[in-house]
């Protein structure tokens, strides 16, 4: 049972705005002959209901940060909080989320080369209490992120 009641014009909207987050409300109404209230009030309700956030994604390869990997981590439970706050802190931490068992977290880490990585992997995380590096896998390339994600189109139609 859905929790929501958008349609087929909120998955378009949404998608007009996952292209470009800036295309003006005026444009979108015009491309589907919808009124400019109606897809500022339908962006807003969708905002309010927490769908949705409008925000601004940072490409780090632009920035040079072009070394990606997903680090498998196991945490002593005593220590688990203050593990998780000093991964938010760290700036080359680009995802953070439990795994599958009680004691795992999962890490996606930027970086600039090879060098910082390693130093990464033998150093800091070694460093920090509680933490055990299960392993790694280094990232290619990210064929699709959590900015590109969309629910089905089943999920704007009537059931």
């Amino acid at each position: 049972m859905r929790r929501h009641s958008f349609d087929l014009v909120d998955y378009q909207i949404l998608q007009e705005l996952q292209a470009d987050a800036r295309k003006p409300a005026a444009e979108i109404a015009r491309k589907f002959n919808l009124n400019e209230r109606t897809v500022r009030n339908r962006i807003e309700r969708m905002v309010e209901a927490g769908a949705i956030r409008l925000t601004c994604i940072v490409d780090p390869a632009f920035f040079g940060y072009v070394i990606t990997a997903d680090i498998f981590l196991e945490v002593d439970s005593e220590r688990e909080h203050a593990v998780i706050n000093a991964l938010l802190a760290m700036p080359e931490v680009s995802y953070l989320a439990f795994g599958q068992g009680t004691q795992d977290l999962s890490i996606e880490v930027r970086f600039k080369n090879n060098e910082q990585l390693r130093e990464f992997l033998r150093s800091v995380l070694p460093s920090i209490p509680g933490v055990h590096v299960k392993g790694y896998a280094l990232v290619p390339r990210i064929l699709r992120n959590i900015d590109e994600w969309m629910p089905p189109i089943e999920e704007f139609t009537e059931e």
